[in-house]
């Protein structure tokens, strides 16, 4: 059997969100947003349901379509970062419109500017859902790591970026190539360091699960 025809199977199995989520999503399809692909979002629900934390950090609101999937499956206090200017007005609208806005807190600006914000203000979060630039995801990993709480879960999405993170980076064009090259070293330590567990999937376009150790047990 094809992996399209799993694939199709697998996402007619999954239960959709409220009404008013499932048209914000319909819609940033429509404009082409990028938002969460429909196997990792059932991941991501089933994650949040064994975690069950009471703070989220997302990096990457973009339109908000996957903060309010978050809000829609746990009670945890949401701040959501997001800097693209054309994108904050419409995720603002879409809060109100889920009902949301007192649940997800938003920020604006340049994420390594909040989130040096949020460290220096000594945050922490039970769970932190990276999708914002690939290339900055291991820049802002020491950050990460100090405003991740013990035992914290962090999920980040399209971390196989369509399969090419396989490749040798000289298989890759000049213009992608520090993206993959700043991806490989990202999952190298997160799977390499001691005080990260990590799984590696591929789901949608690739997620990596990891859990954060504030002490390394061996």
């Amino acid at each position: 059997m094809s992996q399209s025809r799993v694939r199709e199977y697998l996402e007619s199995l999954v239960r959709y969100n409220s009404d008013i989520c499932e048209t914000i999503r319909e819609r940033a399809l429509e404009d082409e947003v990028p938002i969460i692909r429909r196997d990792t979002e059932s991941f991501l629900k089933t994650v949040l349901a064994m975690k069950r934390p009471k703070t989220i950090l997302e990096v990457g609101t973009a339109v908000g379509y996957s903060a309010i999937v978050m809000a829609e499956s746990c009670k945890a206090q949401i701040t959501t970062i997001e800097k693209y200017e054309k994108r904050i007005p419409i995720a603002k609208s879409n809060f109100l419109a889920a009902g949301k806005e007192k649940q997800i807190h938003f920020l604006t600006g340049d994420a390594a500017e909040v989130l040096s914000d949020l460290v220096n203000k000594k945050e922490k979060y039970d769970f932190i859902f990276m999708d914002a630039a690939k290339a900055q995801y291991f820049i802002w990993l020491p950050m990460i790591r100090q405003l991740l709480s013990d035992g914290g879960i962090l999920f980040s999405d399209n971390v196989l970026q369509d399969g090419t993170v396989a490749e040798s980076r000289f298989g890759i064009s000049r213009r992608p190539r520090s993206i993959h090259t700043r991806m490989r070293d990202y999952l190298y330590a997160l799977t390499h360091d001691e005080h990260w567990t990590t799984s590696i999937l591929e789901v949608g376009d690739g997620v990596s699960l990891s859990v954060w150790h504030d002490e390394v047990w061996r």
